[in-house]
């Protein structure tokens, strides 16, 4: 029996449907002709669309991510043409507005976007059990009692790899 914990991996099959899924959707992208756009560039591209420029700061707090995610997706958004950014208000901030390359994208996006949702949404309705309540109710779960403090019921220390002198 091994002891690599990576073996187990609870979330795994999620993660390779959401990799199968955006792989699909970058799919779509090359069979329209729309090469150098990714699955994950289009949340924030359509946000800058529809918010105009904002700060890299702005925009992963208007998207739920963190600065630093947001900032890497600028700079690969920034390598495809998509994005530029231009001084902020002080030296430590850019502000993010899209290209024209990115505005011509924007009309396509938005219906892909429209289109994705529709389609999980009525994938979801073929399922036992909807992914959309599953998730609810484990929020709902989590909202009582903290994963933080799920995980603490459940640590336990290797004698083997952190041995007591």
């Amino acid at each position: 029996m091994t002891t690599d914990p990576t073996l187990r991996g609870y979330w795994r099959d999620l993660h390779a449907l959401q990799e199968e899924l955006d792989a699909e959707i970058a799919e779509l992208y090359r069979a329209h002709g729309i090469d150098g756009v990714r699955p994950r560039f289009t949340f924030p591209l359509l946000r800058l669309a529809h918010s105009g420029p904002m700060t890299i700061r702005e925009l992963a707090m208007s998207l739920g991510r963190t600065h630093s995610a947001v900032s890497q997706t600028v700079t690969a958004m920034r390598g495809e043409g998509l994005v530029e950014t231009i001084p902020g208000s002080d030296a430590r901030t850019r502000v993010v507005q899209l290209t024209e390359t990115g505005w011509d994208l924007v009309p396509f996006l938005r219906a892909e976007w429209r289109a994705t949702e529709d389609a999980i949404e009525a994938l979801d309705a073929e399922l036992p059990v909807h992914l959309a309540e599953y998730v609810a109710a484990m929020c709902s779960r989590l909202a009582e009692r903290r994963f933080r403090d799920r995980i603490a019921e459940h640590l336990k220390l290797d004698d083997d790899l952190n041995p007591k002198p």
